[in-house]
C-alpha cells in the first residue's frame, strides 16, 4: 500500500459529554492518553464514567503544603526513610478507579508500584460541592479502607477539621477528629507532626471568603 494513501485512524475525544458512559475498568485502563480532554479529571465509579473539574486553589494549596511537610520529614527526620513516596492526583486501582488528592506509601522499603501497591494513607481535601462532601466522608471512606488503606484523612476547610478513619472492629470505620488548633501524629510515620492550622491557613490565603458549612 502506498503510504501516502494510508488513512490515519482517529479516536473520539473523551470529555464532559462522556459523563455517564458505561464501561469496565479494563476498558477505562486501555483508553490512550490522547483521547482524554486533559482539562478535566476522570473516575470510573460502579461502571460509570464520572467527569469533574480539577480541584481549585482551596484544595490545591494545602495539598502542596502537605506534600512539602512530608518530603521535609523524609529528608530530615531519622525515621523519614519509612516514607516511600507521596504523590498527588493518583488513581487507586480498586474495584473502581478513584482519583485521590494525595496518596502516601509507607514501609515498603522501595519505590511503590502505583498500580499494585495500596497506599498506607490516602488524603482527600473536601471540595465546595455537596456531592464532594458525601463522597469524601462516606463513599471513599468505605472503599479505601476495604481496599487496604490503613488511614484515610479527610481535611475539611469548611468545618475546620481533619477526620482520620482507620479500620475498626466488625468492619466499621473508627474515626478520630482533629480540630484546627491541634496537631496530628500517626504511628505510620513516627515523628511526623501535621499542624492542621497550617494547612487551613494555606486554604484561607487563596480563598479568603471560605465559609464553614
Amino acid at each position: 500500500m502506498n503510504p501516502t494513501n494510508t488513512v490515519k485512524r482517529t479516536y473520539p475525544r473523551i470529555g464532559p459529554g462522556s459523563a455517564g458512559v458505561s464501561m469496565t475498568v479494563e476498558e477505562f485502563d486501555r483508553i490512550p492518553a490522547h483521547r482524554w480532554d486533559d482539562r478535566y479529571r476522570y473516575e470510573l465509579i460502579r461502571g460509570v464514567l464520572v467527569v469533574s473539574p480539577f480541584a481549585g486553589p482551596g484544595e490545591d494549596s494545602p495539598n502542596d503544603e502537605l506534600g512539602y511537610l512530608l518530603r521535609r520529614y523524609r529528608d530530615d527526620h531519622p525515621q523519614g526513610f519509612l516514607l516511600d513516596e507521596t504523590l498527588f492526583e493518583q488513581y487507586l486501582h480498586t474495584a473502581n478507579r478513584r482519583r485521590c488528592d494525595r496518596a502516601i506509601w509507607v514501609g515498603l522499603g522501595r519505590t511503590p508500584d502505583v498500580e499494585r501497591d495500596v497506599p498506607a494513607i490516602v488524603v482527600e481535601f473536601v471540595g465546595p460541592r455537596k456531592r464532594d462532601f458525601l463522597r469524601d466522608y462516606e463513599e471513599k471512606r468505605d472503599e479505601y479502607l476495604t481496599a487496604g488503606v490503613r488511614e484515610y484523612w479527610v481535611i475539611d476547610r469548611f468545618r475546620r477539621t481533619m477526620t482520620v478513619y482507620r479500620p475498626g472492629a466488625g468492619g466499621q470505620a473508627a474515626a478520630q477528629t482533629v480540630t484546627e488548633p491541634q496537631e496530628y501524629q500517626t504511628p505510620l510515620l513516627p515523628g511526623f507532626v501535621l499542624p492542621l492550622a497550617r494547612l487551613l491557613a494555606r486554604a484561607d490565603a487563596v480563598t479568603p471568603k471560605t465559609r464553614k458549612r
